[in-house]
């Protein structure tokens, strides 16, 4: 029994997510609903960093907010350019991988607390970028941002209301997991195990550790950065506060709440975060010592998250071989 329900779980989760916004009593919650899916997709982000690879990057927000201001720059009257939202959005993919590559190349010596203060850096200075580019060009409007944001169009719909950002945020959630999972049980997945288990011994057994890092910047760097774009294109315009450095440390909470490593579980992780300071509301100014002192509790009685993950022990079936020989007949991939 419990075997069919774990079988059939997701495709009831995703069939409630479906039904979610026809049944929610207001905008509001529907609008919560949609920054769920958004914090969700951030979060499979940086799972793939941090879960997968066991890079500690708290400089994460900077991806999020440069795919929010290319979607900007291309889709707003600041530059005069009103690009197609598919064409925008492939190009901020591309400028999110490029910008994790970017940062990802000068780390690949550093481990530790040692990549944690370069990637905090990292974010520090594309939050003062974002606030000082304004002079003596305007490119970013400075502490002012970007607004008049053209919405998505596909293939001729605008999406306008919450309910439709919801759909829209949602089917690119569904996208993202699939995509999380494929990489987790692939080649490349049990590459990043193995750097994240012994990095020094996964070298040793040949593991290219300098392509898998980067592979894994980039890949969370391109979740981010498509995640901005979607925000940019949901708010209509786009702030420096937007991506301040709790921002990072919010996300860095769901992936380690959920359960570092379990596509499900950070998921969970952004759906607690999002919703249980709205659920304390009413609390007022007491609801942040409220939310806080339940995510202690949480994380004292389960200190692997709600759901931790667990990665199979055998290699893939592709292969008899162990995962450190997978990775290395992918070392030169």
């Amino acid at each position: 029994m419990l075997d069919h329900f774990r079988r059939y779980a997701p495709l009831l989760l995703f069939a409630g997510a479906v039904l979610a916004p026809l049944v929610s009593p207001n905008d509001y919650v529907t609008g919560v609903m949609v920054r769920i899916c958004l914090y969700a997709l951030l979060a499979l982000g940086l799972n793939i960093v941090v879960g997968f690879a066991g890079l500690l990057d708290i400089g994460y927000v900077a991806f999020f907010g440069i795919g929010s201001y290319v979607y900007a720059f291309l889709a707003s009257p600041h530059f005069g350019l009103h690009l197609p939202f598919a064409l925008v959005m492939a190009i901020v993919t591309l400028v999110a991988a490029f910008s994790g590559v970017l940062i990802g190349a000068p780390t690949l010596r550093l481990r530790g607390d040692y990549l944690a203060i370069v990637t905090l850096g990292f974010g520090e200075i594309s939050y003062i970028c974002l606030v000082i580019l304004d002079r003596p060009i305007n490119i970013t409007g400075g502490p002012s941002g970007l607004i008049q944001i053209d919405p998505p169009s596909l293939f001729g719909f605008v999406v306008e209301r919450n309910i439709h950002y919801y759909y829209l945020f949602l089917a690119t959630l569904v996208a993202v997991l699939v995509a999380s999972i494929r990489l987790r049980d692939s080649r490349i997945g049990w590459a990043w195990q193995a750097i994240r288990e012994d990095e020094l011994a996964a070298e040793a057994m040949g593991v290219n550790t300098t392509v898998s890092k980067l592979q894994a910047f980039a890949i969370g760097a391109t979740f981010a950065g498509f995640a901005g774009g979607l925000l940019a294109s949901w708010q209509r315009s786009v702030f420096p506060d937007n991506f301040l450095f709790q921002e990072s440390i919010n996300i860095l909470a769901m992936v380690i709440l959920g359960g570092m490593g379990n596509v499900f579980g950070v998921i969970l992780g952004a759906a607690v975060v999002v919703a249980l300071p709205e659920i304390f509301r009413d609390l007022s100014i007491y609801r942040l010592l409220a939310f806080g002192g339940l995510l202690m509790v949480l994380m004292i009685f389960r200190p692997q998250g709600l759901l931790p993950a667990r990665w199979p022990r055998t290699a893939p079936a592709e292969t008899d071989a162990p995962p450190a020989g997978v990775a290395r007949r992918t070392a030169g991939d």
